[in-house]
């Protein structure tokens, strides 16, 4: 007899995030589009980068100073000063013989016979001459010599990078006024829950406003998705049905609420029916413990093809999640989508986004398989740990530079709002044990 549902074991935090990332591993990513460049910041590259011609183009001065020979920078030698070069200038003397100097400013190309840069500072003039006031120069001193950065012709963005600040100066650099990225792919985000209204509604005492879908439609947008807010989902079959059937076509699907073990939580049961496979059920984790992940075809005849009826109350054993959880399907491709079944208390939606929705996001925009951010930072004071349960608490980090610090922040619990956005990262502490003051923890950032 096959295991309900509630009867299948939940993951380690390290086990569900294998899960994710190998299926992160498969997705089909989306079709390239060009863009102006100044568009393109948080987009993925699509196609490759290459120098148009050497970097620097010349030998540069990376001083305000004096072009010479070297070895002619010594004590007592005087130099002729024969001329000036400035940033964006050609020199326009001939190439500097023995005993001549060229004044230089700071990127300006070095005349053809000099070898070196000598410091403005460390220099003395006078009567059209200049000489030593300062240590030895060497030869290459103070100039990037031309092609020591790139060289032409050289990939200096791989398809597959996510374009920041200093990636779009790169491009700009090799003269790219346009730039082909992969298209944003659709994340579908419904919340659930009879109790939700909409943000601009005024809500009776016993609702709440819809926080999720508007917080995941953030987080989305700044993972390089396109968020696409569908209406709430009542804690109705029909509704549901409603909604699901609508987010399939999108490129993910985020269902926020409705996955845990209550009476009225329905969206695992809803699912099944339109033939999802499930790959966790359930993650060890604090908060989060309710989260789902699998996939579902994107309409019927898919599921037909796959052989997963829809419509007959589907309910994968235990063993096929385990499986399915080490192995990712055959075929993943865009027959299919990808969903989260996310908790509905908003800390608990944000944690589970930054574990495992990002990263499979990333990897569908085409930035590759990455996990969460973590780093590590020193504990300021003790807390306890939990049996049986990786804690995400809600936290700041003191980013000094030798010795960043974390705090927790007092909360009332996953469904806490004020407190999360007080926080500027979550404290993580693997099960099992206390931790004390000046401890040495992961910290995931946001």
């Amino acid at each position: 007899m096959s295991e309900s549902p509630l009867q299948v074991r939940a993951l380690s935090f390290v086990e569900a995030l294998e899960v994710v990332l190998h299926h992160a591993a498969r997705v089909r990513v989306p079709e390239p589009e060009t863009v102006a460049l100044p568009a393109s910041a948080e987009r993925v590259l699509a196609e490759e980068v290459r120098a148009d011609r050497d970097q620097p183009p010349f030998d540069r001065a990376t001083r305000d100073g004096f072009a010479v020979r070297a070895g002619e920078w010594t004590d007592g030698r005087r130099l002729r000063v024969v001329g000036l070069v400035r940033a964006g200038e050609v020199w326009a003397g001939k190439a500097l013989l023995s005993g001549e100097a060229a004044e230089i400013m700071t990127g300006a190309a070095v005349p053809a016979g000099a070898d070196a840069v000598a410091m403005v500072e460390h220099a003395e003039q006078g009567a059209g001459l200049v000489w030593a006031a300062g240590p030895v120069l060497v030869a290459g001193e103070n100039i990037v010599r031309r092609g020591s950065e790139a060289r032409q012709g050289e990939i200096l963005l791989a398809a597959g990078t996510v374009l920041r600040s200093a990636e779009i100066a790169l491009a700009a650099a090799c003269g790219c006024a346009e730039i082909v990225v992969r298209q944003r792919p659709v994340v579908a985000i419904v919340a659930t829950g009879d109790e939700l209204v909409e943000v601009e509604d005024t809500p009776e005492k016993h609702q709440i406003r819809n926080s999720n879908s508007t917080a995941l439609a953030a987080l989305v947008e700044a993972a390089g998705g396109r968020a696409r807010r569908l209406a709430i989902a009542r804690d109705t079959r029909e509704s549901l049905r409603e909604r699901i059937a609508e987010g399939r076509r999108s490129d993910l699907l985020l269902l926020a609420g409705g996955a845990s073990v209550g009476k009225y939580d329905l969206v695992e049961e809803v699912l099944a029916e339109f033939g999802a496979e499930f790959f966790f059920r359930g993650v060890r984790m604090q908060p989060g413990r309710p989260v789902v992940f699998g996939r579902l075809p994107k309409s019927e005849s898919a599921s037909q093809r796959g052989g997963v009826l829809m419509g007959t109350g589907f309910s994968p054993s235990a063993s096929a999640v385990k499986s399915r959880g080490a192995l990712a399907p055959e075929g993943t491709g865009s027959e299919w989508t990808y969903f989260f079944g996310l908790p509905g208390n908003p800390v608990s939606t944000q944690v589970t986004f930054h574990c495992f929705v990002g990263p499979m996001l990333r990897a569908i925009c085409g930035a590759g398989v990455a996990g969460p951010r973590f780093v590590q930072a020193m504990l300021a004071e003790k807390v306890k740990g939990k049996d049986g349960l990786t804690r995400f608490l809600p936290a700041t980090m003191r980013h000094d530079l030798e010795r960043p610090e974390v705090r927790l922040v007092r909360s009332q619990g996953s469904g806490d709002l004020a407190a999360n956005a007080r926080a500027n990262c979550y404290a993580v502490l693997p099960e099992g044990r206390d931790y004390k003051a000046e401890d040495v923890i992961s910290v995931l950032l946001r």
